[in-house]
């Protein structure tokens, strides 16, 4: 796989969204209204040399410091400087020279458009691969996200070991990317259109899982997926029988989560107070949390909520004294493999 090979797709062939092959690369998610009207106030130069997959945009942001992996021209970082307020500050990285000059013309602008002072925003150039040589320091950032991007890496193990790096105890990288159903033959990664496109690149969703876990996300969460479809027969030809699917996951930086749901009797009940989550609070696929409700959670559950900066909107009930065995209904959390619908309020876990 190409570095340079990437450079020049994003950098120089692709000149805006349209000229995409595939929806690979392409957001077709529901946005939500709130976010929808945030999108509306970047600048039209940037949204269209847009090419994310996902919405990376997870709740509580307010005084948030911020990284995007890949933020190409800057329409994910802008969005994110309107939501995490002027305390807040949001930092793009990029290998791309012309998006990320793109982006950096754009600062201003947004800053007077969203009543900043000053920018609350910059861009770094450098690799994702190399998080340890930028100026960001370890242990200084809350969340990092990526919007199709690290399937495009040679080297996705760096880039989430750098990330665990980077984060505060308790943070978390919540990041949109395109998965496969198997291995993919090596030699797809030569083709500049289906690298380009989010495809060659794709991790087999059982290595992704297992190369989180190695950089210390013991239990990845996946909060949406969906299907993709290859619409170009000569590129569903090369691809031969592989499925993708397009999935955003949330991994939290906590030590000494299990390799498994465990159950030790806990339960946890919403309080509200999350900014467009009044009344039910969405952790992962299989975690929508009623407001006012005890709702049963494993181990790693109770974890996550009391040790990450949702603490404040949760009261906690039970604690590791007494362990039941694994939690009921411990199920999948493939793409592939279907697991609990999105909304499932049943307590069921990962």
């Amino acid at each position: 796989m190409s570095i340079e090979m990437v450079k020049e797709y994003y950098g120089r062939t692709l000149k805006g969204s349209d000229d995409l092959q595939t929806d690979a690369c392409c957001d077709l998610d529901a946005i939500p209204p709130h976010i929808r009207t945030v999108l509306s106030e970047i600048h039209p130069d940037v949204t269209a040399r847009y090419y994310g997959c996902g919405l990376v945009v997870p709740e509580k942001l307010e005084g948030a410091h911020v990284l995007d992996l890949g933020c190409g021209t800057g329409r994910d970082v802008f969005a994110l400087a309107k939501l995490v307020g002027p305390t807040g500050s949001v930092t793009g990285v990029d290998m791309t020279a012309e998006q990320i000059g793109l982006a950096r013309e754009h600062e201003q602008w947004h800053a007077a458009r969203f009543g900043y002072d000053a920018p609350n925003t910059r861009f770094l150039d450098g690799y994702i691969e190399g998080l340890d040589a930028l100026d960001i320091a370890p242990g200084s950032l809350d969340i990092i996200v990526s919007n199709c991007v690290i399937n495009l890496s040679p080297d996705k193990e760096a880039v989430l070991k750098g990330a665990y790096r980077l984060l505060k105890p308790g943070g978390e990288i919540y990041f949109s990317d395109v998965y496969a159903d198997r291995r993919l033959d090596a030699r797809l990664r030569d083709d500049p259109v289906l690298l380009g496109e989010c495809l060659a690149g794709a991790l087999y969703w059982n290595d992704f899982l297992t190369l989180a876990k190695q950089a210390g996300f013991a239990d990845p969460r996946l909060v949406t997926n969906r299907p993709l479809a290859i619409g170009d027969p000569a590129i569903a030809e090369k691809l031969g029988g592989a499925s993708f699917h397009s999935a955003t996951y949330r991994l939290f930086k906590i030590e000494g989560l299990e390799g498994s749901c465990e159950d030790y009797g806990q339960a946890v009940i919403y309080k509200g107070g999350v900014r467009h989550a009044e009344h039910r609070f969405t952790l992962d696929n299989h975690h929508v949390i009623e407001k006012g409700r005890v709702f049963p959670v494993c181990g790693n559950t109770f974890r996550m909520l009391k040790e990450s900066r949702f603490a404040p909107h949760f009261e906690f009930i039970g604690d590791f004294g007494t362990h039941y065995g694994i939690f009921p209904g411990c199920g999948t959390n493939i793409p592939f493999m279907g697991g609990a619908a999105d909304g499932e309020t049943s307590g069921a876990c990962c």
